[in-house]
């Protein structure tokens, strides 16, 4: 018996290091084929995603040339830019006049004037041009999905030297509420922005579509800005991609 045992052990460790020899390569053969998988995926990500643009200062000078809303020009010590979307909640938050919106969306967005330590940006770079010290480019890009008739009123109450006044009311939280449960882009409804804004001489630009191909143009321009979120803010060559506060920006000034 003792001979048949000892021939089965043998036959058993043969069987055990021949399985073990197998798995083993099988294992090696798994890893380089994930290895290669994981690869092959990494360059795919790679190649999907577009090369960010170069943007340097002569880029954002640039601005000053094309059909956009803006203020001062391009020789201005500081130049600034905002991508924005009137329908966006983390616009309204860096435009500083929606501090019910403001505190909802997080701590960090809670104005100094709240008790937060938010600085909003906006409300900055309006003092800055304001006082000469800088000029200011504004560009549409649909951030939140509701903003087309809230900019085109923008663009219309712009021609007509309002652009802040008709900006202010449509940054607070009834303008937020309006833009997005009531206009909701609806053409037909442009009566109703109209009486919010108290601008009526708006009513006869916001019907006349003189501005839907505008916003096409502006979301390709901050497209070739590398920009395609909103908010969007450049403080000169510097890019600043979110609502930051204006205490981690101001260092870009010059």
């Amino acid at each position: 018996m003792s001979k048949y045992t000892d021939k089965l052990v043998m036959i058993l460790v043969l069987v055990v290091v021949v399985m073990a020899f197998g798995m083993g390569a099988m294992w090696s053969k798994l890893q380089t084929i994930g290895q290669a998988s994981q690869a092959k995926q990494a360059d795919q990500a790679t190649q999907a995603k577009p090369a960010q643009p170069k943007v340097d200062i002569n880029t954002i000078k640039g601005l000053w040339d094309k059909n956009v809303i803006k203020f001062g020009d391009a020789n201005k010590k500081n130049l600034l830019v905002e991508i924005a979307d009137p329908s966006c909640p983390y616009c309204h938050a860096a435009a500083g006049l929606n501090p019910e919106l403001s505190g909802q969306i997080g701590p960090q967005f809670k104005l100094v004037a709240d008790g937060g330590t938010y600085v909003a940006p906006v409300l900055e770079m309006k003092k800055l041009v304001d006082s000469g010290k800088a000029a200011f480019v504004w560009i549409y890009t649909p951030g939140h999905g509701n903003g087309e008739m809230g900019t085109k009123a923008l663009y219309c109450a712009f021609d007509q030297g309002k652009f802040w006044e008709a900006h202010d009311k449509l940054m607070t939280n009834k303008g937020y509420s309006l833009i997005n449960d009531t206009i909701k882009n609806d053409k037909t409804k442009s009566q109703e922005l109209v009486d919010f804004l108290g601008m009526p001489a708006l009513k006869e630009c916001l019907d006349s579509g003189k501005y839907d191909a505008r916003l096409g143009e502006d979301t390709q321009l901050a497209g070739s800005l590398g920009v395609s979120g909103t908010p969007g803010f450049f403080v000169n060559e510097t890019k600043f991609a979110g609502a930051y506060s204006w205490n981690d920006m101001q260092s870009a000034l010059k």
